[in-house]
C-alpha cells in the first residue's frame, strides 16, 4: 500500500528535525572540543615531552600602578610559555561569578573589599587566595607589624635577628619628649608614619636629633631607634620559600659628635628604592657582605608561619661594627617585585607549585 502525500511530507519533517538535532549536537561536540584545545596544550622542555596541561588561571585585583610594575610583557610572556594566564578580576562584578580561577592574587586596601576576598575564600576553598586578607592587615600598623620578629628573638651560630626598640605615638605631640625619656630610648629617632598602606606618605621618613624637636613631629607615628648601619640596607624578597636578597644605599650612621652639633626634626628621601641599588658599589666586604643564607631561611620560614602570608620582603640592617647582629625595621607585603633581578622566573615556579600535579613527564 502507497503512502499518502502528508505521510510522505511527515517523514520528510522528520528525517529533517533527526539531521538538525544531530547537526546541532556535532556542532556543540565541536565548540567543546574547540574550548578544550584553548585550554590544554603540551609543553616541551630541553626535548622532552610532556603530557597535555591545563592551565593555571590566575586572577588578580591590584591597582593599576601596581598592574604596571608587576605584569610586565617578561613575567606575562613567561607565564604564557609556562601554562599560566593572569586575568583581571572585575571590581565591578561579583567575585564568585567571575572565572573559575586556580589563584587569587590581590593588593587592595578598604573594608569592603576584605569582606569580599574573606566571604570568597570561605566559599572557595579550592582557590588559593595570596595573601588572607586579615593577615595583610596586620602589616599596615606598625605597632604591630615588627612584633612577630621580636616575639621570635632569633639567635643561632649565623647571627641573631631583632628589631630596634620603638615608640607609638597616637596623639599628643606635645607629649613626646615626656613618653621618650619615660620609655628610655636614645637618640636619634626614625620617625615613621603609623600606618604603612604603600602610599607615597606612608614610606615618609623623619631623622629626630634632639629632645626638643620631637614635639614638632605629627602623630600618629612610631619612633624607631637609629641603629648604626654603614649606609647599607638589605632588601630580602620572600616568595613562598625563594629568598633573593638584593642591597641597596640607606641613610648614613650618625656620629656622636655629629648628634651634639646637630639639632632638630630632619626629613629624609625615601631609603631603599631601586634608584639607590648598592650591589655593584664599591663597599667595605665587613658592610657589604649579605646576611648569612641559613639564617634568612629560617628567618622566612618562621615569618611565613607566624605571619600567615607567602608574599612579603624585609628591610634587614646590619648594626654597624658588630659580627652579624641584624635588625628588621620593616615589612612589606607584596612589594615591589618588578625590581627584583628575573622576578618573572622566581614568580612563575612559586605559582605552579600551588596547583601541584598539572602535568607529568611521559614515558618513553
Amino acid at each position: 500500500m502507497g503512502l499518502r502525500e502528508e505521510e510522505i511530507v511527515a517523514c520528510r519533517n522528520d528525517d529533517k528535525r533527526e539531521e538538525d538535532e544531530e547537526l546541532g549536537l556535532a556542532l556543540a561536540q565541536a565548540q567543546q572540543q574547540q574550548q578544550q584545545q584553548l585550554q590544554w596544550f603540551a609543553v616541551g622542555v630541553a626535548g622532552s615531552p610532556l603530557l597535555p596541561r591545563k592551565l593555571v588561571v590566575v586572577g588578580y585585583a591590584l591597582t593599576s600602578k601596581k598592574t604596571k610594575s608587576f605584569l610586565q610583557p617578561k613575567l606575562e610572556g613567561l607565564a604564557r610559555n609556562k601554562g599560566i594566564l593572569f586575568v583581571a578580576i572585575d571590581q565591578s562584578k561579583p567575585l564568585s561569578d567571575q572565572g573559575p580561577f586556580d589563584i587569587v592574587l590581590h593588593k587592595l586596601s578598604g573594608k569592603e573589599w576584605r569582606r569580599i576576598i574573606e566571604d570568597y575564600r570561605q566559599t572557595h576553598p579550592e582557590v588559593t587566595v595570596l595573601d588572607p586578607p586579615d593577615a595583610i592587615q596586620h602589616l599596615r600598623n606598625r605597632q604591630f607589624m615588627l612584633q612577630a620578629v621580636a616575639d621570635l628573638n632569633l639567635s643561632d651560630s649565623y647571627g641573631k635577628v631583632g628589631v630596634p626598640r620603638q615608640l607609638v605615638i597616637k596623639r599628643d605631640a606635645s607629649s613626646i619628649p615626656d613618653a621618650v625619656t619615660k620609655a628610655g630610648l636614645t637618640l636619634p629617632l626614625v620617625a615613621k608614619p603609623l600606618v604603612a598602606d604603600g602610599s607615597a606618605k606612608s614610606h615618609e621618613l623623619s631623622l629626630a636629633y634632639d629632645q626638643n624637636s620631637l614635639q614638632k613631629l605629627e602623630p600618629p607615628l612610631v619612633l624607631q631607634e637609629f641603629v648604626n648601619h654603614g649606609g647599607v640596607l638589605f632588601k630580602v624578597y620572600i616568595v613562598g620559600e625563594a629568598i633573593k636578597v638584593l642591597r641597596r644605599f640607606s641613610l648614613p650612621d650618625v656620629s656622636k659628635r655629629e648628634l651634639s652639633k646637630n639639632a632638630g626634626v630632619y626629613r629624609v628621601p625615601r631609603v631603599s628604592c631601586a634608584a639607590a641599588s648598592a650591589d655593584d658599589a664599591d663597599l667595605d666586604p665587613g658592610i657589604a657582605e649579605l646576611p648569612p643564607l641559613p639564617l634568612l631561611e629560617r628567618l622566612a620560614k618562621e615569618l611565613r608561619r607566624r605571619l600567615g602570608l607567602r608574599l612579603f620582603n624585609l628591610d634587614i640592617i646590619r648594626e654597624h661594627g658588630s659580627c652579624n647582629h641584624f635588625y628588621v625595621i620593616d615589612i612589606n607585603y607584596f612589594p615591589g617585585y618588578g625590581k627584583m633581578p628575573e622576578y618573572e622566573h622566581i614568580f612563575t615556579d612559586f605559582l605552579l607549585s600551588l596547583v601541584p600535579g598539572r602535568y607529568k613527564k611521559r614515558s618513553c
